[in-house]
């Protein structure tokens, strides 16, 4: 006799309308040196016009000009799903004549929004927690040199524990098939001599079609992507309008497989890994940065622990006088709640640090 029906089938498409009503957060922060065409591969990647406004500065202005680091956001909709895009530039990164410690800045930004999602995640009102962490870096590697730069391999080595770097080789259409080849493989091999970690793709399940598992494994051996970006229609002396580059010996053409890696970049960050990226950074980048903070909380003294008690008391008070007085006493016993599950994952971390110093000592 066959099962009765249920409806548990129906939850996939419950969960499916739910996000949709919802819309979904991602922020992508690009780096490299100026003139890598990085701002052009953004618009082209999106189809957005994020920097019509932007001023390119002359050299004089350019010495003088600092690392900054400016947030862009549009909402973007397609077919019903809203998803707004946060990028994140870092103009003026490598530019200086000294660039001892320029990428400073940049990792303290990360930081600081893993810090501000821990407060409020721990506050009252954790409902319409605002997700500003970086989810993915793409990083342009110059394709004049010989691999990494001194500085890419410091810069890479100050982040790559606090996001998912996604490297890639600007401006590939400036080198040969032969040259884009080596360079590529010269960049993987410096990746893991210094010890970098880059985000890795998931491994494919074994019910996936063959056709995803094709293109996964296409896009692991393009890595690190060698692109072109360019916001200009092509339309004359072409069978079909095309976004390229024209140049005396022929078109280049953006969104040909065989030209550049561009197409395989755009569907790993838009159609394949976006979720990944954002699952990665949840459950590694920030959860390391939060057994951090707990870590630190528990072998701060006392009298600190009630300082910073009492900030977040504070914070907590200004949450509550913004929530309507029927869910008071609901985020107050979620908030105790909350408070309880950290004090007893506070002494479980501390029996274990003792634990472990003990066999250490009976080692000894």
């Amino acid at each position: 006799m066959d099962k009765e029906y249920v409806g548990f089938a129906t939850l996939p498409n419950q969960v499916h309308r739910k996000s949709v009503k919802r819309g979904f957060d991602f922020t992508l922060m690009v780096a490299g040196e100026s003139g890598l065409g990085k701002s052009t591969l953004v618009d082209s990647l999106f189809l957005t016009d994020l920097y019509s406004e932007r001023k390119i500065l002359n050299a004089e202005e350019r010495i003088s000009q600092t690392l900054e680091i400016t947030r862009n956001a549009v909402e973007i909709e397609e077919r019903g799903v809203k998803v707004k895009l946060t990028i994140v530039d870092t103009p003026g990164f490598g530019d200086a004549v000294d660039n001892a410690d320029c990428w400073t800045p940049i990792a303290r930004y990360i930081n600081e929004q893993f810090e501000q999602y821990f407060r409020d995640e721990s506050g009252l009102n954790r409902k319409n927690i605002q997700d500003n962490r970086v989810h993915c870096l793409l990083y342009f590697i110059s394709p004049c040199g010989h691999g990494l730069r001194p500085i890419d391999v410091e810069f890479l080595k100050a982040v790559h524990d606090k996001v998912n770097i996604v490297p890639v080789i600007a401006k590939s259409d400036t080198l040969t098939p032969k040259e884009v080849k080596n360079l590529k493989q010269r960049v993987r091999d410096e990746i893991e001599e210094f010890g970098i970690t880059i985000y890795q793709f998931p491994d494919c399940d074994s019910d996936e079609d063959e056709e995803f598992k094709q293109q996964d494994t296409a896009l692991k051996d393009s890595f690190p992507f060698a692109v072109i970006g360019s916001n200009t229609v092509i339309r004359e002396n072409v069978e079909r309008p095309m976004r390229g580059r024209v140049y005396p010996w022929g078109v280049v053409e953006v969104d040909n497989p065989s030209h550049c890696d561009f197409v395989k970049l755009r569907n790993m960050l838009i159609q394949t890994h976006m979720q990944d990226l954002k699952d990665v950074t949840q459950e590694v980048h920030y959860e390391n940065y939060r057994a951090q903070c707990i870590q630190n909380l528990s072998q701060q003294p006392a009298q600190e622990r009630r300082a910073a008690s009492h900030k977040i008391s504070r914070q907590s008070i200004t949450e509550l006088s913004l929530v309507p007085l029927a869910d008071t006493e609901k985020l107050i016993r979620e908030k105790d709640e909350e408070l309880r599950r950290m004090q007893e994952m506070l002494q479980k971390m501390q029996q274990q640090m003792q634990q472990s110093q003990g066999e250490q000592s009976d080692t000894l």
